[in-house]
């Protein structure tokens, strides 16, 4: 078993290393964002109108849910333990500089975001059940054999890469998407009320199962009701927080720049943090959190309501936003201005815990912090199940979804019962095979999204989605 986590964590450590995936992120966002103008510094207001307070595409067809329940299903999925838990071990390993990292990623990641909405819109085929189904599998395989860019000399790259992406999606489902997180929904009800983690499993089945096997409309219908919420809750405990600890806020801004490329060592017992290992640990556990690059995007906007992929390309970027720029500032801020970094002696989610614990009385930020991993644990499970089963629907055809719903959800059980050394390890592996495939046909299909980006913008009245009809973009 020690061997084997050896191994994992050599392999994790390569993926997400100086060498590979992280580069290979942050040159994708940085060649996106530039192709497209700064897409998400120019749009982001109306892109927040769109999905937040617009929320449907009046007429649109060719979905299964609204802009806002699309963009609700992607923040369930991403909102997860890796707001809290993850942001917790980047601070205290890389130092403060680690969250400037991650603010890299979420501005870079939106315009990358976008790239993978687009397409997902844009490539998207009804299953049998007349279900829209699409993403990375589906715009990697047709996107690169349809485009005239290249005249369909792609076709076998792109079969490949497509079915690389399937099968990683659905493998990593398991990891990421449903034994981490609930595991540490077991964990964290263990150690705050004492609530056995069988009991745990199998309300998480229950739960589960009433919520995902509706599919993507009845996630849907949940991730639109419950997602808001459960932000708004959170953000209002943290702000609380910073709120308290107010002179200390311009003080910790101050060291997140300063630390982001002195690397100030961390102290109470942490690692000290080089620049490289801020670096490393802020881009990894940002992407970690949202996801951006990752692919999963697309999967969740394919299933919008919608005519335009520009319209909902926009309304997708803002998942990054809302992830990164909000609940994940506010959660690295909370753990800065608070000492916990340094001073608290924990790790992962019990370090952000003790750093509310500081401003709230009564132990209450244990509690936030306890029902926080629960909820945000379970709506990423949930969303999950939905990029699973949609890569078994590629690869097997429809009728492999709901076997890999019963599966899923069982899994859910032993995820919360069960000891998994090995998990975080697999999962980041998995997540980093999933987004390999995805990055090479993003910028392979660039040319593609920048085409489609300027006829859209090039309508004077694209700002009003009744008054001018959808301009057309298919570019292929």
């Amino acid at each position: 078993m020690a061997q084997l986590q050896s191994i994992l964590d050599a392999t994790s450590s390569f993926v997400w290393g100086p060498w590979l995936l992280i580069p290979l992120l942050l040159a994708t966002g940085i060649f996106m964002t530039v192709r497209l103008g700064g897409i998400q510094f120019r749009t982001l207001f109306h892109a927040l109108w769109l999905g937040l307070f617009r929320r449907t595409e009046k007429g649109a067809s060719g979905g299964d849910v609204s802009h806002y329940q699309a963009l609700s299903t992607a923040l369930a999925a991403t909102v997860g333990v890796g707001n809290i838990a993850g942001v917790a071990t980047a601070i205290g390993i890389g130092g403060p500089g680690a969250l400037f990292w991650m603010w890299v990623t979420g501005l870079l990641g939106m315009a990358t975001k976008y790239s993978e909405a687009l397409l997902g819109v844009m490539y998207r085929r009804p299953d049998s059940k007349g279900e829209m189904s699409g993403g990375p599998m589906f715009y990697l395989r047709h996107g690169l054999a349809e485009s005239s860019v290249f005249g369909g000399r792609l076709r076998g790259l792109g079969t490949v890469l497509g079915f690389a992406f399937a099968i990683f999606g659905a493998i990593a489902a398991f990891g990421i998407g449903n034994l981490v997180q609930a595991n540490s929904v077991a964990d964290q009800l263990n150690s705050t009320w004492n609530v056995p983690t069988w009991a745990t499993g199998v309300a998480l089945v229950l739960a589960t199962a009433a919520v995902g096997l509706g599919g993507i409309k009845s996630i849907g219908r949940f991730a639109g009701a419950f997602v808001p919420v459960m932000i708004i809750f959170y953000i209002i405990s943290t702000v609380t927080v910073l709120l308290i600890f107010l002179p200390e806020l311009p003080g910790a801004i101050a060291l997140v720049f300063t630390d982001a490329f002195t690397g100030t060592a961390a102290t109470g017992g942490f690692v000290g943090s080089g620049i490289l290992i801020a670096m490393q640990y802020g881009l990894a556990r940002g992407i970690f959190s949202n996801e951006s690059g990752l692919g999963t995007g697309g999967i969740a906007a394919s299933a919008a309501k919608t005519e335009q992929p520009v319209r909902q390309a926009m309304v997708s970027m803002t998942q990054t936003f809302i992830d990164t720029m909000i609940i994940v500032t506010l959660t690295a801020l909370c753990i800065i201005v608070t000492g916990a970094w340094s001073e608290s002696g924990e790790e992962g989610a019990p370090m952000t815990a003790w750093a509310l614990d500081q401003a709230l009385p009564g132990g209450l930020g244990s509690y936030v912090i306890a029902i926080g991993i629960t909820v945000f644990a379970f709506t990423t499970l949930v969303g999950w199940c939905y990029y699973g089963e949609r890569c078994m629907d590629f690869l097997f055809g429809r009728k492999a979804v709901l076997p890999y719903r019963i599966v899923f959800i069982v899994v859910s059980f032993f995820g919360a019962t069960t000891t998994l050394e090995l998990v975080w390890a697999f999962s980041d592996i998995a997540n980093g095979l999933m987004a390999l495939p995805n990055l090479v046909g993003l910028l392979l299909l660039s040319p593609i999204v920048a085409a489609a980006t300027k006829k859209y913008f090039a309508n004077p009245n694209w700002r009003d989605p009744d008054a001018s009809p959808p301009p057309l973009v298919d570019v292929r």
